[in-house]
C-alpha cells in the first residue's frame, strides 16, 4: 500500500429510499481504496469507521498529516494485509466527512439541510454502502470488518446481504445497544440541543454550538474508557493546585475531558453526531423479522466476533446472545476475548492481539 492515498467521491444521483419511508437524492459516498483488486475480484474487504470515524482508515494524505484512525490494521503485512487484499473504507451516510448528512446542502432549498435531514438507520448506510460496491463492479465481499457503530454495520450487511458478505469481523458491537448506552446518548442529545447557538439545528450560518457538543462528547468520552484506564491515566492527580478549595483547581481527568470535548467540535458537525447517535439508537435486528433469532439465522458469512474485558458500552453477553443463535442455526462463529484494560476504546488500541486472530480467520 502506497504510503499516501487520496479520498475518492462518488455521487448517486438515483434515489435512496429509507427505512423510514422518507427519500433522499442525490448522495455522495467519500471512499478511500487500499490494495489492489485482483482479476477474479474476490478479495475486496469492506472496512466500516465506527461513530465519528471517516473514509480515511490507513495510509496519509500528505507528509506531516496524521495517518487514517486504523492504519496499524490496514497496510502491507499487517491484520488486514494490502498485498492479499483490496480494501475499502467508505464515511458512512449522516456523517459530515464527505457523506451526504445534515450538513450538506439540500437542493431543493439550496441550505444546510440541518433538522430537516431525514433520520436514518444502519441499514440505509449499508444501501448507501451497497451501491458503492456496485459502483466498484463488486458482486461479493470476502470480507466486511468493523467496531462498534462499525460492527453494527457489518452485522447488518450479513443479515440483510447474506450471498454477497463471505465473512464478516464484528468487533466491540452487537444487535442492538444497551439501555445504559441509550441513556449516556440521551444525555448526549439534551447537552447539544439546550445549547443557544443549536437554534433547532440550524446554526450553519451562525455561531456553531460548541459548549453543548463538548459537554456532549465529554459524557460520550466517559463510556469510551473503563476504570481501570481511568486510573491507570489519571488517578487522583490534579492538573492544577491553584484554586484547589474554589472551583478553578482542576483534576487531571477533568482537564483531559474538556480539553478532548472542545478539540472534537473543530472537527466534527453537531448534527451529524445526533443523527449517528439516533442511528445507533434504534438499530435492532428484530426490525423486518419476526424475532431476533429468525434475523441471525439469515447469517451465511462466516463470522469472527472480537470483544474486550473491560468494554461498557458492548458487554460480552451481548456477543454470547448472537453467537449462541448462530450456532443453533448451524452457523457457529468463532469468537475471541482478549483481555484488556482499554474499555471500549481497545478495538482502535490493541493492535497486537486484533492482528493475530483476524489474521488466522482471514486465512480461512
Amino acid at each position: 500500500m502506497a504510503d499516501f492515498v487520496k479520498t475518492k467521491y462518488v455521487t448517486f444521483k438515483e434515489e435512496l429510499y429509507l427505512e423510514s419511508g422518507r427519500l433522499i437524492s442525490p448522495v455522495t459516498i467519500a471512499y478511500e481504496t487500499y490494495g489492489k483488486l485482483n482479476a477474479s475480484k474476490d478479495n475486496a474487504i469492506l472496512i466500516c469507521h465506527a461513530l465519528t470515524g471517516s473514509a480515511h482508515a490507513a495510509g496519509f494524505h500528505k507528509a506531516g498529516d496524521k495517518p487514517g484512525w486504523w492504519n496499524d490494521m490496514i497496510g502491507s503485512g499487517k491484520a488486514f494485509d494490502t498485498e492479499k487484499y483490496f480494501v475499502i473504507c467508505s464515511n458512512i451516510l449522516g456523517s459530515c466527512y464527505g457523506a451526504t448528512g445534515p450538513s450538506s446542502i439540500d437542493p431543493f432549498t439550496g441550505k444546510h439541510y440541518g433538522r430537516k435531514f431525514p433520520v436514518i438507520t444502519v441499514k440505509d448506510m449499508v444501501k448507501a454502502q451497497k451501491r458503492l460496491i456496485n459502483h466498484l463492479g463488486l458482486d461479493h465481499l470476502y470480507c466486511v470488518a468493523g467496531g462498534s457503530l462499525g460492527g453494527m454495520q457489518a452485522l447488518e450487511w450479513a443479515v440483510t446481504y447474506p450471498d454477497v458478505v463471505r465473512r464478516a469481523i464484528l468487533i466491540s458491537t452487537a444487535g442492538r445497544i444497551t439501555p445504559m448506552a441509550i441513556a449516556f446518548n440521551a444525555i448526549v442529545r439534551l447537552a447539544v440541543t439546550k445549547d443557544p447557538n443549536y437554534k433547532g439545528g440550524d446554526y450553519y450560518d451562525g455561531t456553531p454550538p460548541k459548549d453543548g457538543l463538548a459537554i456532549g462528547r465529554m459524557a460520550g468520552h466517559i463510556t469510551y474508557l473503563s476504570d481501570a484506564a481511568f486510573n491507570r491515566k489519571f488517578g487522583r492527580r490534579y492538573a492544577t493546585f491553584e484554586g484547589i478549595y474554589d472551583f478553578n483547581g482542576f483534576f487531571e481527568v477533568e482537564n483531559y475531558l474538556l480539553y478532548n470535548g472542545y478539540k472534537f467540535t473543530e472537527r466534527f458537525d453537531a448534527n451529524s453526531y445526533l443523527y449517528l447517535l439516533k442511528a445507533m439508537d434504534i438499530f435492532d435486528l428484530t426490525y423486518e423479522y419476526s424475532s431476533f433469532e429468525e434475523a441471525v439465522s439469515r447469517i451465511k458469512a462466516e463470522t469472527l466476533f472480537i470483544t474486550f474485558s473491560s468494554d461498557l458500552l458492548f458487554p460480552a453477553y451481548q456477543t454470547e446472545e448472537l453467537a449462541s443463535l448462530m450456532k443453533k442455526a448451524g452457523n457457529p462463529p468463532k469468537w475471541a476475548q482478549i483481555e484488556s484494560d482499554y474499555g471500549h476504546d481497545a478495538f482502535l488500541l490493541e493492535f497486537d492481539e486484533q492482528t493475530k486472530v483476524i489474521n488466522e480467520f482471514l486465512k480461512g
